[in-house]
């Protein structure tokens, strides 16, 4: 079987490409562009991809069997519009997720912030005890574990992105996932462009919740809202609440710039736990997948060994090796996961915080003005640098500028810049930032080699 995919070269889409490859499937791709380390992963898992769109390429043997169409598939997309006239089979990313992934017990991590990390931390536990799940996540574990596999269980773990699905099809990816087990990290108006107002955003986590199946699970954080936590209630299904409070708890963080250990309190007693990673955001996570885990029948014994030697997730607070700096990149593309991550940081600061953040699409419109207000509060710096280019819908408002998001924060906060050139990003954090001073990079766009100019 011959599976194409239009946009492989995202960490998605390439992670499902090269899980297909390795259960013998045909597996060929494009993309505009082709960049480390995903072009990396491709060429050594041995998938065959060409940059640009070219139907004669994706036809050199044939039509193939299946095409899954990534959100980068526009109207004019020359291969999408071959497979649309020829009739050729196609699956959106979500679609082919729950075709090929999706077993009998489905479980789906979403929220707003903390998804990506338990998805793949409940992936690594089950792993660690041997269980063989399917697996997706949307991130790149720090060790050569794939971001996707094809198991032989029963048992699936995917993230349940709450983003739009595809191009046709403005529903949540979750809606396709069919979960039978649901972990649900905090829920916070976020993606302005898909969800323009907070009713229409928290409906969908409330059709998420109404999923779950009688005999089904729900483990939901105290960081839910009251309207969440309500529907929930609703539901004649087991529940499992998790936090600082709730039916598993963590207390007791002691933390640093080398690690976390935390007391955590569930169904089985009281444990211990220890981890390479920090912030009481992390210990929240971390909670919720022990419950989760516990109740799918692993043994305490290898959940505290699996969260111990979990590595952590790149741009996921990930600290970049340098002996003169102390360096952070994370995803933080909103006003609130910049407040999370800020808030976490501030507490290991030895000296200043400085943030450069660049906001995702959803984050440039006008509806999500009111989230920037004292979102920065833990930074004794913010900075904003040229801002990358987006796609615009021209039925909205022009998305901010670099210079407009830089006067939106400094209503809330004294000391903001917009640089608009990266090589002076660059000299101002080499010139200012001392060796007790932590700079972080927040954003969803790579910051174009900024991170390591500066290291």
């Amino acid at each position: 079987m011959h599976i194409h995919f239009i946009g492989i070269c995202g960490v998605a889409m390439s992670a499902l490409a090269i899980a297909f490859h390795k259960k013998g499937y045909t597996v060929t791709g494009s993309d505009k562009g082709f960049y480390p380390p995903i072009s990396t992963h491709l060429k050594e898992a041995g998938v065959q991809y060409y940059p640009g769109w070219h139907p004669e390429k994706m036809t050199a043997h044939g039509d193939p069997d299946l095409v899954i169409v990534g959100n980068v598939a526009g109207s004019k997309n020359p291969e999408w519009v071959y497979v649309q006239e020829q009739g050729v089979p196609y699956l959106s990313y979500p679609e082919a997720l729950a075709k090929f992934f999706i077993q009998e017990h489905s479980i789906v991590c979403a929220g707003t912030y903390g998804k990506t990390t338990s998805t793949t931390l409940l992936s690594w536990i089950f792993l660690h005890a041997k269980r063989d799940p399917s697996y997706m996540f949307g991130g790149l574990i720090q060790t050569d574990l794939p971001a996707a596999s094809i198991g032989t269980s029963d048992w699936s773990i995917v993230e349940g992105d709450e983003y739009k699905s595809a191009r046709w099809d403005n529903r949540a990816k979750f809606y396709h996932y069919k979960p039978t087990h649901l972990l649900l990290t905090a829920v916070e108006w976020d993606h302005a462009d898909v969800y323009p107002t907070e009713e229409l955003y928290m409906k969908a986590f409330e059709d998420l919740v109404d999923m779950i199946p009688e005999n089904g699970l729900i483990v939901y954080s105290d960081l839910v809202p009251e309207r969440i936590a309500n529907r929930i209630k609703k539901r004649d299904v087991k529940t499992i609440t998790y936090g600082a409070t709730g039916d598993a708890a963590y207390s007791e963080a002691t933390e640093s710039l080398e690690g976390m250990q935390f007391t955590l309190t569930h169904a089985a007693g009281t444990s211990n736990m220890q981890t390479t990673l920090f912030g009481a955001h992390n210990a929240h996570n971390f909670t919720g997948c022990y419950a989760l885990a516990e109740a799918a029948g692993i043994d305490s014994a290898t959940i505290i060994e699996a969260i111990a030697s979990f590595p952590g997730i790149k741009r996921r607070l990930e600290r970049k090796p340098s002996a003169e700096r102390i360096v952070f990149d994370d995803i933080a593309h909103s006003p609130a996961k910049a407040t999370s991550t800020l808030k976490t940081l501030k507490s290991l600061a030895p000296g200043k915080l400085i943030a450069v953040f660049e906001p995702n699409t959803g984050n440039r419109q006008q509806e999500a003005l009111p989230g920037y207000t004292d979102a920065f509060t833990d930074a004794d710096t913010v900075l904003i640098p040229r801002l990358t280019r987006v796609k615009q819908d021209p039925t909205k408002p022009t998305v901010l500028n670099g210079e407009e998001l830089a006067e939106i924060i400094a209503k809330s906060h004294p000391n903001v810049l917009h640089i608009n050139d990266d090589e002076e990003v660059t000299k101002w954090i080499v010139t200012n930032a001392g060796k007790e001073d932590i700079v972080t990079f927040l954003g969803s766009h790579g910051f174009r080699g900024m991170i390591d100019s500066v290291l």
